[in-house]
């Protein structure tokens, strides 16, 4: 279990994260979500004792992070895999962390074949590891005490396509087993098909969260017709919501009442369904627009 409540961190007159509350059950995978500058580092990193809070608190097991005994055994961090010690090789770095953490050997080698580092790569020093292969090391050490409780900070940067399948499905198992999971991340898509909970925030204030099935449930309604245009024009005389979506019209009302405004004015409908994984990602553009940098359009 993970608690933050009415977490909050100011240098001087900028607050970076905003009277933050939220908690991450046993059992799930959490998604952090929000835009680069966002505040969800500098959440994580109040979680893990190395910024202090100017107000709030957060516990990990119902402990601060710095009164765990041998946090390691607790819980794995992963904040920055390009945070490493560029003249050690990546078995070096593991042994030290099993010798800190009072540990057997033999865990490393486990830790290896579980991330899929060989022989080989374990030997080579990190300054010459790929971001992919720092990512993998950093989960290795971040499962090497056999926590109870997972925080990650944009894991997936710097993995392949299959390197980002490996890790939902290792995380999957991790939290199917009891395991507790916060994952952040920027990128709505990465997280979305492992996430349980999502938690979104934006300019250092949550401003969405609660189970991915609710957030997707009142995301929305694609549709699609033979003229999307004309058909936008009659969903907002009706007074509802509508933006262009990459296929068809994305609508903020349920498909029943869409699919009887498209029958009293004689429009065909090729699509219509519950926007799902596309409405998510507009809903959380959308909620996240004044923190972005990219402008999102009304």
């Amino acid at each position: 279990m993970i608690t933050a409540e009415n977490l909050t961190k100011r240098y001087g007159g900028y607050t970076a994260v905003d009277d933050v509350t939220f908690e991450v059950r046993p059992g799930t995978v959490t998604g952090f979500l929000g835009p680069n500058g966002a505040g969800k580092s500098t959440c994580m990193r109040m979680m893990c004792g190395l910024t202090p809070p100017t107000a709030g608190a957060t516990t990990v097991l119902g402990k601060p992070y710095a009164a765990l005994p041998n946090p390691g055994r607790h819980v794995g961090v992963l904040l920055d895999a390009s945070a490493q010690h560029t003249g050690r090789t990546g078995r070096e770095v593991l042994t030290l962390g099993a010798m800190v953490m009072g540990l057997d050997r033999s865990r490393v080698d486990e830790m290896l074949d579980l991330v899929g580092l060989t022989e080989s790569e374990s030997g080579r020093r990190i300054g010459n590891y790929s971001l992919g292969m720092r990512q993998r090391l950093g989960i290795a050490h971040a499962l090497l005490g056999d926590p109870q409780v997972l925080i990650l900070d944009e894991p997936a940067n710097g993995l392949d396509p299959a390197g980002i399948r490996w890790m939902r499905g290792l995380l999957r198992g991790y939290a199917d087993e009891g395991g507790t999971v916060l994952l952040s991340s920027h990128l709505l898509h990465e997280i979305e098909v492992v996430a349980d909970e999502l938690v979104v925030i934006g300019r250092g204030r949550i401003v969405a969260q609660g189970s991915k099935a609710e957030l997707m449930a009142s995301s929305g309604t694609t549709v699609r017709t033979t003229d999307d245009a004309a058909f936008a024009g009659r969903l907002q005389e009706a007074g509802l919501q509508v933006t262009a979506a990459p296929s068809g019209l994305l609508v903020q009302a349920e498909p029943l009442q869409i699919g009887t405004l498209a029958a009293t004015h004689g429009v065909v409908l090729v699509e219509l369904k519950e926007a799902g994984s596309a409405g998510l990602e507009e809903m959380f553009l959308q909620l996240t627009a004044d923190d972005a940098r990219e402008e999102v359009a009304a």
